[in-house]
C-alpha cells in the first residue's frame, strides 16, 4: 500500500497520467491482437520502442497506487522517471519501493 501524502492532494501529474494511459492503450493493443509486438506499437504510435516497454510495466501498478496518482495523492517527489524503473510486481511491496527516498 502506498503511504499517504502529508499535505493532502497535490496537482495531478499529467506526465505520469499520460504515461499510464499509453501503457494501458499499448496493453489493449497487444491483448486484442491489433499489433503483436512492442516494435509494431512503437512504429504505429511514432514513439520509442523502449518507452513503450517501460510504460507497459505501469499496467502492473497496484490499484491503490493508480488511484493515488490519478487523485493527486501520490507521495511528494514521485515522478515518471522513478515509476519507469523496475519495481516489484507484487502489489503489497510496491508502495514502499515507489516512495521516493529523501
Amino acid at each position: 500500500m502506498i503511504p499517504p501524502c502529508r499535505n493532502g492532494a497535490r496537482p495531478i501529474d499529467n506526465t505520469v497520467v499520460k504515461a499510464a494511459a499509453q501503457g494501458n492503450r499499448s496493453r489493449q493493443i497487444l491483448e486484442n491482437g491489433t499489433r503483436v509486438a512492442i516494435s509494431e506499437i512503437a512504429d504505429a504510435e511514432k514513439i520509442n520502442e523502449t518507452y513503450v516497454g517501460r510504460v507497459l510495466r505501469l499496467t502492473l501498478l497496484a490499484p491503490d497506487i493508480v488511484e493515488a496518482i490519478l487523485g493527486g495523492r501520490q507521495p511528494a517527489g514521485l515522478q515518471l522517471d522513478h515509476l519507469l524503473r523496475r519495481f516489484p510486481v507484487e502489489w503489497a511491496t510496491q508502495g514502499s519501493f515507489l516512495s521516493p527516498r529523501a
